[in-house]
């Protein structure tokens, strides 16, 4: 079985100041292209661009995706393309995601989906909304690029961090917990996150009993803190550093299955930590298992292919795109963008966005099918790979899907669960 890397939503939000500078700094495009009615204006050729903007040690990120890309654009081709014409893939060329969004715009492309990255999310969108072309991300999860100005051209296939709150306050009641404690690392992704804990404790009538922050490598009071508050359940919300807090948490006294890990802190720490420190700890990691059907079709696409990391999320965003093209019978961006909450099954504020002779009434769950679908007229729910989409007004799931691993005596995790996290859209 191919593995699905489970560390790398390390690089899914930025170290928050790049992304919360870029956030503040961009004035973005104006309106609002995904509900927007547009004319057609598209050149009868649909082509999708691709972003790849790992490096380094992340740079095996980069196969997955393509293969995925590369994947869904072969069976929609094989189901007649966009209007009887083959669907492009154009491949980003250039470094970092700004320029690849430059050329690919350059290179006409009616969508593109990317980056992995939050902190190259700015940039693209910068970019491509100014050529008014959509972007879907299979991995950005930075909460505020959900209130970024980008005109209605920026989407994504994965949760925003924040969503993972009402699970892992889940996961705590489920454990029999009255009162619990958040331990957070002083950063973006640890503040929106812990702030996201609070509430959704609150709403599922848990007590907060002691909120601490901590700075990488000084986690000693923040565990002291949360010890003294005689919580039932420790949240544990952090990324580079989370192995010397759960170090420290074991110092004050709190180990075990008191603690439950969000998806930055996850890892199989093994001898790394002290002995039995994780045992019966909890975790969670966005996203699905792959089917061994997806993992067989896009091993034909890349045989040497060994991770699936936002591979079903690249699938997806692909298939979205080819399927707003179809029901708009248009491939231009604009036209694009002002259909993918209609065929992912979305709504806006809180009605369906389908507009056709009414709300589609069950999941179509590959491109064919929904094809099918559109033909009779109804509306398109699409829900793929990666499970239900339904795109809400700010162009973010709707439903999240997370996998749940229990750690042993070992220190290491195994898969015991899984569990949606779920809002009303608008």
């Amino acid at each position: 079985m191919i593995s699905r890397s489970l560390r790398s939503t390390i690089v899914r939000t930025a170290t928050g100041a790049a992304v919360l500078l870029a956030l503040a700094g961009c004035a973005g495009a104006g309106g609002n292209a995904r509900v927007e009615s547009a004319e057609a204006s598209g050149d009868g050729t649909l082509r999708i661009g691709l972003i790849q903007d790992s490096a380094g040690g992340q740079a095996f990120l980069n196969d997955s995706q393509l293969a995925a890309a590369q994947l869904a654009i072969k069976e929609i081709n094989a189901a007649g393309g966009h209007k009887g014409r083959l669907v492009d893939l154009v491949v980003g060329a250039g470094e970092g995601a700004d320029a690849q969004a430059r050329n690919l715009a350059s290179a006409k492309v009616d969508a593109v989906i990317g980056p992995t990255d939050s902190s190259h999310a700015a940039a693209a969108i910068d970019v491509l909304s100014a050529a008014r072309v959509p972007l879907v991300s299979p991995a950005n999860s930075a909460a505020g690029l959900s209130r970024f100005k980008s005109g209605g051209y920026y989407f994504r296939t994965a949760a925003a961090d924040v969503a993972q709150a009402s699970v892992l306050v889940k996961l705590a009641k489920d454990g029999g917990a009255k009162g619990l404690a958040v331990v957070y690392q002083d950063s973006s992704y640890g503040k929106d996150v812990s702030v996201a804990v609070t509430g959704a404790a609150k709403n599922a009538g848990l007590e907060t009993v002691s909120t601490t922050a901590f700075k990488p490598g000084d986690a000693g009071n923040a565990a002291a803190a949360a010890k003294a508050a005689t919580p039932d359940a420790v949240v544990l919300i952090a990324r580079g550093d989370a192995q010397g807090a759960i170090a420290e948490l074991n110092n004050a006294g709190i180990s075990g299955k008191s603690i439950i890990l969000s998806d930055g802190a996850f890892a199989q720490y093994g001898s790394g930590v002290g002995s039995k420190a994780l045992d019966g700890a909890r975790a969670v990691v966005p996203g699905l298992l792959p089917s061994a059907d997806f993992q067989a079709r896009l091993v034909s696409v890349n045989p040497a292919l060994k991770d699936l990391s936002f591979a079903a999320e690249t699938y997806d965003a692909v298939n979205l795109a080819a399927l707003a093209a179809a029901k708009a019978d248009d491939d231009a961006g604009r036209s694009i963008a002002a259909n993918l909450i209609a065929v992912s099954g979305g709504t806006v504020g809180g009605q369906p966005a389908a507009k056709a002779s009414g709300p589609a009434t069950k999941p179509c769950l590959s491109y064919t099918e929904c094809l099918a679908v559109l033909k009779t007229g109804a509306g398109i729910n699409y829900d793929g790979e990666s499970g239900p989409v339904a795109f809400d007004s700010n162009g973010d799931i709707t439903t999240a899907n997370y996998m749940v691993f229990t750690y042993g005596a070992d220190n290491k995790a195994v898969l015991s669960g899984r569990e949606a996290a779920g809002r009303a859209a608008g």
